[in-house]
């Protein structure tokens, strides 16, 4: 519910994660820009990683690669000095 004279906006604030404004709202960058969104709420970047400033991308959160299961071969490389790729026919 955008804000009003009986009801002001609210702001949001998370521990490791944007600022949630209730919209629609205006942001001012630090250069003047002028950046609207109409949006219900709009998650404002704090810790500019985002590629969309200054709304927020989720790039905060940490990315962590997945481990290889037990068994698979599929992270190994064959390049390597030493090694030999699984062709047993001699061609090239």
């Amino acid at each position: 519910m955008p804000s009003s004279p009986d009801r002001p906006a609210r702001v949001t604030l998370g521990a490791e994660g944007p600022l949630l404004v209730e919209g629609p709202v205006e942001v001012v960058g630090d250069d003047g820009t002028l950046y609207t969104s109409r949006r219900f709420t709009a998650a404002i970047c704090t810790c500019r990683r985002t590629r969309t400033y200054p709304w927020c991308d989720t790039s905060h959160r940490r990315r962590v690669k997945p481990e290889p299961a037990a068994g698979d071969e599929s992270g190994k490389k064959t390049d390597e000095p030493g090694t030999t790729d699984n062709n047993t026919d001699g061609a090239a």
